[in-house]
């Protein structure tokens, strides 16, 4: 059985997350498209499904990107092109990259605890009375 605490515990302090590597986190665009898993797609993958190479593009002021040169297709994704003139080709970003991420806290489980606490007696007592009549 796997353990829900660690992802509990995540959303309770809102975590720092860095690449295992000590590059950058690749966050994908509308554009990237889904996993063949169903999740979030990796730049590798995206290469090997699309076809296309992907560009890195420094930005000083904001996050780098991965981008590729391509057209987006009616469902928004990036596609080659069939066109051999190039015409509708567009650069298209289909990764951010950033350093680290922190994600925001969205539990606060002691709180939420100990309005636990104050209710559970009188709740009790209110059920222990009502089955009594």
């Amino acid at each position: 059985m796997l353990s829900t605490r660690p992802r509990v515990g995540a959303h309770d302090t809102g975590p720092l997350i860095r690449s295992k590597n000590g590059f950058w986190l690749a966050i994908p665009t509308a554009a990237a498209g889904k996993s063949s898993r169903g999740g979030r797609i990796s730049p590798g993958e995206w290469e090997r499904r699309s076809g296309l190479r992907l560009r890195f593009v420094y930005r000083r002021t904001g996050p780098s990107l991965l981008v590729a040169e391509g057209r987006l297709n009616t469902h928004g994704r990036a596609v080659a092109s069939r066109s051999k003139t190039g015409r509708g080709v567009i650069t298209v970003p289909i990764f951010l990259l950033v350093p680290q991420v922190k994600l925001p806290k969205r539990l606060d489980l002691a709180r939420d605890a100990g309005r636990a606490q104050d209710v559970l007696p009188s709740s009790i007592v209110a059920h222990w009375v009502a089955d009594k009549q």
